[in-house]
Protein backbone atom coordinates (compact mmCIF):
# COMPACT_ATOMS: atom_id res chain seq x y z
CA UNK A 1 0.00 0.00 0.00
CA UNK A 2 1.40 3.42 -0.77
CA UNK A 3 0.52 6.37 1.09
CA UNK A 4 1.86 9.80 0.22
CA UNK A 5 0.65 13.72 -0.24
CA UNK A 6 -3.27 14.35 -2.22
CA UNK A 7 -0.69 15.77 -5.25
CA UNK A 8 1.44 11.85 -5.26
CA UNK A 9 -2.23 10.26 -5.82
CA UNK A 10 -3.72 12.39 -8.22
CA UNK A 11 -0.34 12.40 -10.27
CA UNK A 12 -0.43 8.56 -9.89
CA UNK A 13 -3.80 7.96 -11.07
CA UNK A 14 -3.30 9.97 -13.54
CA UNK A 15 -0.52 7.85 -14.74
CA UNK A 16 -2.85 4.85 -14.27
CA UNK A 17 -5.23 6.16 -17.06
CA UNK A 18 -2.55 6.84 -19.52
CA UNK A 19 -1.65 3.41 -19.20
CA UNK A 20 -5.07 2.17 -20.48
CA UNK A 21 -4.68 0.94 -23.87
CA UNK A 22 -7.81 0.81 -25.65
CA UNK A 23 -9.89 1.58 -29.47
CA UNK A 24 -11.89 3.63 -27.25
CA UNK A 25 -12.25 6.95 -25.01
CA UNK A 26 -11.07 5.36 -21.13
CA UNK A 27 -14.19 5.06 -19.19
CA UNK A 28 -13.26 5.28 -15.72
CA UNK A 29 -15.63 4.55 -12.81
CA UNK A 30 -14.73 6.26 -9.85
CA UNK A 31 -17.47 4.33 -6.70
CA UNK A 32 -17.66 4.27 -3.30
CA UNK A 33 -20.24 5.60 -0.73
CA UNK A 34 -21.77 8.94 0.05
CA UNK A 35 -19.73 11.57 1.34
CA UNK A 36 -16.56 9.30 0.46
CA UNK A 37 -14.88 12.44 -1.86
CA UNK A 38 -15.62 11.08 -5.05
CA UNK A 39 -16.74 14.21 -6.92
CA UNK A 40 -13.73 15.58 -5.84
CA UNK A 41 -11.41 13.18 -6.37
CA UNK A 42 -12.78 13.24 -10.11
CA UNK A 43 -12.49 16.48 -10.33
CA UNK A 44 -8.83 17.24 -9.26
CA UNK A 45 -7.77 14.33 -11.50
CA UNK A 46 -9.81 15.89 -14.33
CA UNK A 47 -7.69 19.34 -14.07
CA UNK A 48 -4.25 16.88 -14.33
CA UNK A 49 -5.87 15.40 -17.56
CA UNK A 50 -6.76 18.35 -19.15
CA UNK A 51 -3.08 19.80 -18.43
CA UNK A 52 -1.72 16.71 -20.06
CA UNK A 53 -3.98 17.50 -23.15
CA UNK A 54 -6.17 14.92 -22.68
CA UNK A 55 -10.21 15.64 -23.12
CA UNK A 56 -12.42 15.04 -20.34
CA UNK A 57 -16.01 14.09 -19.89
CA UNK A 58 -17.28 14.46 -16.18
CA UNK A 59 -20.37 13.11 -15.38
CA UNK A 60 -22.04 11.54 -12.14
CA UNK A 61 -24.48 8.92 -11.32
CA UNK A 62 -26.90 11.87 -9.89
CA UNK A 63 -27.57 12.86 -13.05
CA UNK A 64 -29.25 9.50 -14.13
CA UNK A 65 -31.54 8.95 -11.35
CA UNK A 66 -35.14 8.11 -11.63
CA UNK A 67 -37.77 10.21 -10.96
CA UNK A 68 -38.08 10.66 -6.89
CA UNK A 69 -41.26 8.73 -7.11
CA UNK A 70 -39.84 5.71 -8.37
CA UNK A 71 -36.97 6.05 -6.08
CA UNK A 72 -38.75 6.40 -2.87
CA UNK A 73 -41.98 3.88 -3.92
CA UNK A 74 -40.44 1.93 -0.88
CA UNK A 75 -40.36 4.26 0.72
CA UNK A 76 -38.00 7.53 1.74
CA UNK A 77 -35.73 5.55 4.44
CA UNK A 78 -35.47 2.18 2.65
CA UNK A 79 -32.36 0.91 1.87
CA UNK A 80 -33.27 -1.64 -0.25
CA UNK A 81 -35.18 1.33 -2.52
CA UNK A 82 -32.10 3.21 -2.67
CA UNK A 83 -30.42 0.25 -3.80
CA UNK A 84 -32.16 -1.75 -6.45
CA UNK A 85 -34.87 1.80 -7.23
CA UNK A 86 -32.35 4.99 -7.63
CA UNK A 87 -30.46 4.66 -10.64
CA UNK A 88 -31.32 4.26 -14.33
CA UNK A 89 -28.50 1.78 -15.11
CA UNK A 90 -30.28 0.60 -19.01
CA UNK A 91 -30.07 4.69 -19.87
CA UNK A 92 -26.77 5.48 -18.55
CA UNK A 93 -25.45 1.97 -20.69
CA UNK A 94 -27.49 3.38 -23.56
CA UNK A 95 -26.56 7.18 -23.83
CA UNK A 96 -22.87 6.83 -22.26
CA UNK A 97 -21.29 3.74 -21.60
CA UNK A 98 -21.91 1.78 -24.56
CA UNK A 99 -20.90 4.80 -26.78
CA UNK A 100 -18.00 5.21 -25.65
CA UNK A 101 -17.16 1.56 -25.35
CA UNK A 102 -16.21 -0.92 -27.63
CA UNK A 103 -17.57 -0.60 -31.52
CA UNK A 104 -19.26 2.53 -29.49
CA UNK A 105 -20.11 5.34 -32.01
CA UNK A 106 -18.65 8.02 -29.97
CA UNK A 107 -21.87 9.90 -29.72
CA UNK A 108 -23.07 10.66 -26.00
CA UNK A 109 -25.20 12.62 -23.46
CA UNK A 110 -23.79 12.93 -19.82
CA UNK A 111 -27.36 13.17 -18.18
CA UNK A 112 -30.58 11.82 -18.52
CA UNK A 113 -32.31 13.59 -15.68
CA UNK A 114 -32.65 17.23 -14.07
CA UNK A 115 -32.77 16.61 -9.89
CA UNK A 116 -33.74 19.92 -9.41
CA UNK A 117 -36.72 19.46 -11.59
CA UNK A 118 -37.26 16.09 -10.76
CA UNK A 119 -37.92 15.41 -14.89
CA UNK A 120 -36.10 13.75 -17.32
CA UNK A 121 -33.28 15.94 -19.34
CA UNK A 122 -32.06 15.68 -22.69
CA UNK A 123 -28.97 17.61 -23.24
CA UNK A 124 -27.92 17.67 -27.17
CA UNK A 125 -25.52 14.65 -28.11
CA UNK A 126 -21.52 15.30 -27.99
CA UNK A 127 -19.20 13.18 -29.66
CA UNK A 128 -16.37 12.10 -27.80
CA UNK A 129 -12.42 12.00 -29.60
CA UNK A 130 -11.44 8.13 -29.85
CA UNK A 131 -8.77 9.34 -26.98
CA UNK A 132 -10.90 11.18 -24.56
CA UNK A 133 -11.24 10.32 -20.99
CA UNK A 134 -15.24 9.68 -19.00
CA UNK A 135 -14.57 10.24 -15.22
CA UNK A 136 -17.95 8.94 -14.13
CA UNK A 137 -18.37 9.37 -10.06
CA UNK A 138 -21.41 7.82 -8.44
CA UNK A 139 -22.39 4.90 -5.66
CA UNK A 140 -22.63 1.07 -6.88
CA UNK A 141 -21.09 1.33 -9.89
CA UNK A 142 -19.33 -1.56 -9.84
CA UNK A 143 -22.46 -3.60 -9.45
CA UNK A 144 -22.24 -7.12 -11.76
CA UNK A 145 -24.68 -4.84 -13.87
CA UNK A 146 -22.21 -1.77 -14.73
CA UNK A 147 -18.58 -3.73 -13.17
CA UNK A 148 -17.79 -4.77 -17.43
CA UNK A 149 -18.32 -1.66 -18.75
CA UNK A 150 -15.16 0.51 -17.54
CA UNK A 151 -11.77 0.36 -18.19
CA UNK A 152 -10.39 1.49 -14.70
CA UNK A 153 -12.03 1.19 -11.75
CA UNK A 154 -11.59 3.58 -8.63
CA UNK A 155 -12.79 2.97 -4.76
CA UNK A 156 -12.35 5.29 -2.99
CA UNK A 157 -12.65 3.85 0.61
CA UNK A 158 -13.69 5.98 3.95
CA UNK A 159 -15.20 4.40 6.83
CA UNK A 160 -18.87 4.87 7.05
CA UNK A 161 -19.01 6.52 10.06
CA UNK A 162 -17.04 9.19 8.62
CA UNK A 163 -19.02 9.36 5.88
CA UNK A 164 -21.85 10.42 8.45
CA UNK A 165 -19.68 13.47 10.31
CA UNK A 166 -19.00 14.26 6.80
CA UNK A 167 -22.89 14.41 5.69
CA UNK A 168 -23.73 16.37 9.25
CA UNK A 169 -21.01 19.00 8.18
CA UNK A 170 -21.81 19.32 5.05
CA UNK A 171 -26.30 19.52 5.23
CA UNK A 172 -25.76 21.44 8.86
CA UNK A 173 -29.08 23.19 8.76
CA UNK A 174 -30.89 19.60 8.74
CA UNK A 175 -28.91 17.52 10.83
CA UNK A 176 -31.49 15.64 12.16
CA UNK A 177 -32.81 14.25 8.66
CA UNK A 178 -29.32 13.75 7.23
CA UNK A 179 -28.61 11.72 10.27
CA UNK A 180 -31.99 9.14 9.65
CA UNK A 181 -31.21 9.24 5.57
CA UNK A 182 -27.87 8.05 6.53
CA UNK A 183 -28.64 5.46 9.50
CA UNK A 184 -31.81 4.19 7.28
CA UNK A 185 -31.10 4.62 3.79
CA UNK A 186 -27.32 5.17 2.47
CA UNK A 187 -25.22 3.27 4.96
CA UNK A 188 -27.45 -0.24 4.73
CA UNK A 189 -27.64 0.33 1.17
CA UNK A 190 -23.91 0.73 1.00
CA UNK A 191 -23.44 -2.43 3.12
CA UNK A 192 -25.63 -4.50 0.80
CA UNK A 193 -23.75 -3.15 -1.87
CA UNK A 194 -20.82 -4.58 -0.18
CA UNK A 195 -21.79 -7.90 0.80
CA UNK A 196 -23.75 -8.85 -2.66
CA UNK A 197 -21.34 -7.10 -5.32
CA UNK A 198 -17.49 -6.87 -3.40
CA UNK A 199 -16.52 -3.66 -5.05
CA UNK A 200 -13.27 -3.38 -3.37
CA UNK A 201 -12.30 -6.65 -4.84
CA UNK A 202 -13.25 -5.88 -8.19
CA UNK A 203 -11.79 -2.01 -8.44
CA UNK A 204 -8.47 -1.56 -9.89
CA UNK A 205 -7.36 0.82 -7.28
CA UNK A 206 -8.41 1.52 -4.04
CA UNK A 207 -7.91 4.78 -2.22
CA UNK A 208 -8.43 5.20 1.68
CA UNK A 209 -9.91 9.05 1.35
CA UNK A 210 -8.72 9.52 5.01
CA UNK A 211 -7.34 11.64 6.06
CA UNK A 212 -7.75 13.82 2.52
CA UNK A 213 -4.48 15.56 2.78
CA UNK A 214 -2.62 12.34 3.24
CA UNK A 215 -4.70 9.26 1.21
CA UNK A 216 -3.34 5.95 1.49
CA UNK A 217 -3.72 3.63 -1.94
CA UNK A 218 -3.33 0.08 -3.57
CA UNK A 219 -2.96 -1.08 -6.90
CA UNK A 220 -0.88 1.99 -8.23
Amino acid sequence: MGQGSRGELIRRLAEAVGSVTAAHPVRVAVDGPPAAGKTTLADELAVVLRAEGREVIRATVDDFLFPRAQRYRRGRYSAEGCYFDAHDRAALCRVLLDPLGPGGHRRFRHAVYDRDADAPSSPPETTAAADAVLLFDGVFLLRPELVDRWDLRIFVSVPFEQTVRRARARDAADAADTERSWRHRYLPAQQLYVATARPTRRADIVVHNDPLQRPAWEGV
